[in-house]
């Protein structure tokens, strides 16, 4: 069979599990062959010999012989061996792999890419593979091109299957393929964005997440409305099966102190003898009225900064997300903030002060004036950096943590790793951003109290720090937690069971 000019340098690096060994082109020792095997069965000599091997591409793409890869070393030392990349390629394949931001690979991190590299290069080929028999054929690549929004005929399929095709079969196995493709940067596959769904899916009753991707087959097919849908009918039913501990949580950040110490079971005991089992789902409404809004203008947003910030790409980068997500999330909560406002007060009323919505709506335009509805503002707006920003980094640092160790044929989770990633991720995010929330809920509450002076966020802060301790600034924290297991749960199940009622295909 004809070989690549690669080879046999380039080809046959790695293996399966990410050791330095090419997948599936030697064999591993036969059983009982001898101890001292590695994670693949390789003998130590042989883990010497691939190490030798792995120094040998190194060395040749080396060209100025510094010790790490550059652009230009790359760029050289590719086209040496056959592979022409383009500067952006080249790129990113040294952002992929700069640990320390150096500008360059050393020869640490370039072992370190190229295992990385495998694993996302063994998930394309898999779900390329349709029928499951690790080849690829033309009417393969046109169904998963097709499936991706690309059109294109049988024809141009065969021409990009003989790019890669050394043997002449019409056929693409996956030594062929990671041949082909070893050092070319391999974007996020449209599998991982199907499967790793995160803000749509889970709803924790904050909505500040940074949205989801959707693959262009979703878009086009009109499957990322029925998300949306899905996902803000199974917010309204997460909050209102947790909008008691919600609430909770809304009494103890503004009445609890040092002389007033709430307890989860005497909040309770005291909302119900105020206002019966009724006023425990108080200030629900407004909270399950306001998911529409806010994420539809929040899609909107993001959807439209991603095309500001000029990207082509089908997902954007971990800090362009945070970016347009962040941006996003400010526009969504500015234009529903009101709504916000409305929330807390509502769930602080006591019992006939307001007759619904718009009495309570009408008592504050007419007694504070337009201003109340912006009331914690500024609190609100810092406090989405930290809870998208470490929401996203933990449920990314999650999501590729498994897909490196276990995803070997599919980049499907499984629904517990799924609701494992979303709570903790969740956790953290409320975590970082709480003492922010809380000030921003007394600041909305400050002017319902008879004869309250007036109080900045800064001004707040110091209060509660000198009359409470920093612990004061985490007050209503236990409610919030012990919501967020229920909240993830139930929004999932719920929002499996609207995709499916809205015919949202699953693969």
């Amino acid at each position: 069979a004809r070989r690549s000019l690669a080879s046999p340098v380039v080809s046959g690096v790695l293996c399966p599990c990410g050791s330095p060994r090419a997948a599936g082109t030697a064999t591993a020792p036969e059983s009982g062959s001898g101890g001292g095997a590695g994670p693949c069965g390789r003998s130590p000599c042989e883990a010497s010999e691939q190490d030798r091997r792995l120094r040998a591409l190194f060395q040749k793409l080396d060209v100025n012989r510094d010790g790490a890869l550059c652009i230009h070393d790359l760029a050289e030392g590719l086209g040496r061996l056959g592979l022409h990349r383009t500067e952006l390629d080249l790129l990113k394949i040294v952002k992929a792999g700069d640990k320390d931001l150096d500008g360059q690979l050393d020869f640490e991190e370039f072992v370190h890419y190229l295992q990385d590299h495998e694993k996302k290069l063994r998930l394309v080929f898999k779900s390329l593979d349709k029928k499951n028999d690790g080849r690829i054929d033309a009417q393969e690549i046109v169904q998963s091109l097709r499936d991706l929004g690309v059109k294109i005929s049988e024809q141009q399929a065969e021409k990009i299957l003989k790019s890669m095709d050394k043997n002449g079969t019409m056929t693409i196995d996956w030594n062929e393929w990671r041949d082909y493709h070893l050092l070319h940067p391999v974007e996020n596959i449209p599998e991982i964005i199907l499967y790793w769904k995160h803000s749509t899916i889970f709803d924790v009753g904050e909505n500040l997440t940074v949205p989801d991707e959707f693959t262009v087959e979703e878009r086009q097919t009109g499957m990322w409305w029925r998300h949306l849908v899905a996902g803000g009918g199974a917010g309204a039913v997460s909050r209102t099966c947790t909008a008691p501990l919600d609430r909770l949580k809304v009494l103890m950040q503004v009445h609890a102190s040092r002389s007033n110490n709430m307890c989860i079971i005497g909040g309770f005991t005291q909302m119900i003898r105020e206002g019966g089992p009724r006023s425990l789902w108080r200030g629900n409404g407004i909270n399950v009225l306001k998911i529409a809004p806010e994420s539809a203008i929040k899609f909107m947003a993001y959807e439209q900064i991603k095309r500001f910030i000029g990207t082509d790409q089908e997902m954007l980068r971990i800090h362009e997300r945070l970016l347009a997500g962040s941006l996003a999330g400010a526009i969504a909560q500015s234009s529903i903030y009101p709504m916000e406002v409305l929330k807390t007060r509502m769930a602080l009323r006591k019992t006939g002060q307001y007759s619904g919505m718009l009495d309570c709506a009408k008592n504050i335009l007419s007694k504070e004036g337009m201003a109340a509805f912006y009331k914690g503002y500024i609190p609100n707006m810092l406090g989405i950096i930290p809870y998208a920003g470490i929401d996203l980094a933990v449920y990314e640092t999650l999501k590729n943590a498994w897909l490196q160790r276990y995803a070997v044929n599919s980049a499907d989770p499984g629904v517990f790793v799924l609701l494992a990633c979303g709570t903790i991720s969740s956790t953290c995010g409320q975590l970082a951003s709480y003492p922010l929330a809380l000030v921003r809920t007394r600041m909305q509450a400050q002017a319902s109290v008879e004869g309250a002076p007036e109080v900045t966020m800064r001004g707040l802060f110091k209060h509660i720090l000198k009359t409470e301790g920093a612990f004061g600034l985490y007050r209503g924290l236990a409610p919030n937690f012990m919501k967020v297991i229920p909240a993830v749960s139930i929004s999932y199940v719920v929002y499996e069971n609207l995709k499916m009622t809205l015919g949202v295909q699953s693969r």
